[in-house]
């Protein structure tokens, strides 16, 4: 397996505080990467670290097989990035805002750039918008702009900070096509998200940071795979039911921890001591579940 970002024992101090913390990161090739955690868990400033934007006080850091910042200079222009929401110059359209950013970049030929500053803002979903000056945006729109600049060119790795803060329903729904459309052409996205409904809807691996460390990472489903499932059980005979739940070792609950006991085994036993099942259910581990489980925190799980 090949990796598009690589640190070992990465480390930043700020005096005595570690805001990151000796983390070992693994970000496969090809995957849509989430990266999770609570605010203040050193999410953004591993990011600022990964592209070259803030020094690591030890460990290292290996972006696109290029070590950063050493040979920042190979690898960073493979890279599109939007950290910490979009800047741009107020009183200049959102294509003029495009065409001085894209002049900037010395590997941007000056014969297409109108062309592809218009190709990007059709890609988010601004081109209606692409006259309008950008002190008129919302914060959504802006959002889509600061996309918008990381697609420019042609990129090996994306690395979106929160990518759809400020935007409606609809909008977040076009964004996150969009990640799955820009994964399928081959490239890996790397995004930073408080949303869960968004890491699990789009992403085929994460990560979770807590007060500065890595506590864990893997596929999605590895990530769920540590928990049980759940089961809950409806039924008018409830003291029957509990003692059933004991003699297998099961919590004395009607919404209990299944351990390593089977929904079918649960249910056969019930039936076969009488209780009436009215019904029955079982809830898989949730990526929310291990979130909770590792961080001690709660999750944001709006839609």
């Amino acid at each position: 397996m090949t990796l598009a970002i690589e640190t070992h024992g990465l480390t930043k101090r700020f005096g005595e505080y570690a805001a990151v913390n000796d983390v070992d990161l693994a970000v496969p090739t090809g995957s849509v990467f989430g990266f999770l955690g609570p605010n203040g868990s050193g999410k953004t400033t591993t990011i600022r670290i990964l592209l070259g934007l803030a020094a690591a006080s030890s460990g290292t850091a290996t972006v696109l097989g290029s070590e950063i910042p050493a040979d920042a200079a190979t690898a960073l222009p493979q890279v599109g990035a939007l950290v910490e929401g979009p800047g741009f110059a107020p009183f200049l359209s959102g294509f003029d805002n495009l065409r001085r950013l894209d002049s900037a970049d010395r590997h941007a030929s000056p014969r297409t750039r109108n062309a592809r500053v218009a190709a990007a803002l059709d890609r988010v979903g601004l081109t209606a918008a692409a006259n309008k000056k950008v002190r008129a945006y919302s914060l959504g729109m802006k959002q889509r702009l600061g996309i918008a600049n990381a697609l420019l060119l042609p990129r090996e790795l994306l690395v979106l900070d929160e990518p759809t803060n400020g935007l409606d329903p609809q909008g977040t729904r076009e964004i996150r096509s969009l990640v799955r459309e820009i994964a399928a052409e081959g490239a890996t996205v790397f995004v930073s998200s408080h949303l869960l409904a968004e890491i699990e809807q789009i992403c085929t691996h994460a990560a979770v940071m807590s007060a500065g460390k890595l506590v864990a990472q893997g596929t999605l489903d590895e990530l769920r795979a540590v928990g049980h499932p759940v089961a809950r059980i409806v039924t008018p005979d409830v003291d029957a039911a509990i003692a059933v739940l004991a003699q297998l070792g099961l919590p004395p609950s009607l919404e209990t921890d299944l351990g390593t006991v089977e929904p079918e085994t649960l249910v056969a036993a019930l039936v076969a001591a009488g209780v009436r099942v009215r019904g029955f259910s079982v809830e898989e581990p949730s990526l929310e579940d291990r979130f909770v489980e590792l961080t001690g925190e709660g999750f944001n799980v709006e839609r």
